[in-house]
């Protein structure tokens, strides 16, 4: 039945294999179900609602990403919209979380409807293949760095924005055993090295003081909703300050998804000739249904989770990989103690390791041809020091079509190119 339905010996995959890949997208992202809660109850919303309503919306959206648009790709609520949300538009603009919330829910509407229309499928195939094969290479540099600061290995600096951290900590030493164990299972070519590198950083931290296991429950009833739940306030709808708010949710999401879902995809060798993602609307279709979702629900934008490069790593190739981790999600509502325990050094490795697997698209750029080659330097560049994926796309973009067309190559760029563009000067002005 599952190879019938996702393909499994066409993806050159097995059961073993995706499930083995969903867990390990799943234990790299799991952080989230912390984190969201703890950003978004700044607004004063409830923490213990936010954790349920964080879980069951990446639990509904990744349902859809593995059923429907049958890719491996998870999703959930995305970290940078989540402290938009908070510290943004409720802490410094003063809105209340009600009305972030509706932006969010009219923002997932929106989603549905341009999907639907195939114009953010027409966005992601106008996409030149130089800065798609740069978005998967910036996506690695990205989230190897969430790892590295994430583990106390990278911290800030004053003087030079960034320094190394303290050798002597403990998260340091968990972070790099993981690192040491995922490297090497991947040198002696293993399966499971990522999974098994976050395993051991887990048990490490233990006695280190790093992992903490006092107290610990295995089971728990997941928390109300009701203090979250549907509480939208439509009375800022047709302000200028609501439609600010959507303009930004609207763009970093559009373009963090197609960064990810390119990124991820031409790392997984699921891109076609052209470089276009097959499934692509259903696989925008997922994210569109979980914002929508995620907002009745109480939290912020659902987006899909450059962490799911981590189970691509693994081998995950199909729809089986996507199943595996919405499941594990449901298992997180009621095992929440049990998988918050695991502490970000422990995911760090994972991380850094994924990171170093995202490099291999850089053999498919021109390097000869400074007009493809240079964009795609800017795209990948970008992304760790702005700290966003969409940030690192739009400095790509602008770049090949202003060089294209002041070194005499405008046919080379796409009508739809020129419209990003025109989008993305305009987003700089607003």
């Amino acid at each position: 039945m599952l190879e019938n339905f996702f393909k499994l010996k066409e993806n050159g995959t097995d059961v073993r294999t995706e499930v083995i890949a969903g867990l390990t997208t799943f234990m790299t992202m799991a952080y989230i179900l912390a984190v969201n809660p703890d950003i978004m109850s700044a607004t004063g919303m409830d923490k213990g609602a936010l954790f349920t309503a964080t879980t069951l919306s990446a639990l509904v959206a990744t349902l859809v990403m593995a059923l429907v648009a049958k890719l491996p790709f998870a999703l959930a609520p995305g970290m940078g919209l989540n402290a938009f949300f908070a510290f943004t538009v409720v802490l410094n603009m003063g809105y209340s979380w009600e009305m972030a919330l509706t932006a969010v829910f009219i923002e997932g509407l929106i989603f549905i409807v341009l999907t639907f229309f195939n114009v953010r499928e027409a966005i992601i195939n106008a996409i030149p293949l130089s800065i798609k094969n740069a978005v998967s290479v910036g996506i690695g540099l990205f989230i190897a760095l969430i790892g590295l600061k994430g583990a106390g290995v990278i911290v800030k600096s004053e003087p030079t924005l960034v320094t190394l951290g303290n050798m002597g900590d403990h998260t340091v030493w968990v972070a790099f055993i993981g690192i040491i164990v995922s490297g090497t299972l991947l040198a002696l070519n293993k399966k499971g090295a990522l999974l098994a590198g976050i395993l051991a950083s887990t048990l490490v931290g233990i006695p280190l003081g790093v992992t903490h296991v006092e107290g610990l429950k295995l089971f728990s009833a997941p928390p109300s909703l009701d203090p979250i739940m549907f509480k939208f306030d439509f009375s800022k709808l047709f302000t200028t300050d609501m439609a600010v708010v959507l303009f930004t949710f609207l763009f970093i999401d559009m373009f963090d998804t197609v960064g990810t879902l390119v990124g991820v995809g031409a790392k997984a060798g699921l891109l076609d000739e052209k470089g276009r993602l097959p499934r692509a609307k259903q696989a925008l279709f997922a994210d569109a249904i979980g914002t929508t979702f995620g907002a009745c629900m109480g939290t912020s934008t659902v987006t899909t989770y450059v962490e799911s490069a981590s189970g691509v790593a693994e081998g995950g190739r199909t729809g089986l990989t996507s199943l595996t981790t919405a499941g594990l999600f449901f298992v997180a509502l009621f095992m929440a103690p049990l998988f918050l325990m695991i502490p970000a050094a422990a995911t760090a490795p994972a991380l850094v390791m994924v990171g170093f697997f995202m490099l291999s698209p850089i053999k498919n750029i021109n390097l000869d041809d400074a007009t493809e080659a240079l964009p795609a330097f800017i795209t990948f560049l970008m992304m760790p020091l702005t700290y966003s994926i969409s940030e690192g796309i739009v400095f790509g973009m602008l770049s090949y079509v202003i060089l294209k067309v002041l070194s005499g190559r405008a046919k080379e760029v796409s009508p739809v190119m020129y419209i990003i563009a025109a989008i993305f000067v305009l987003k700089f002005f607003m």
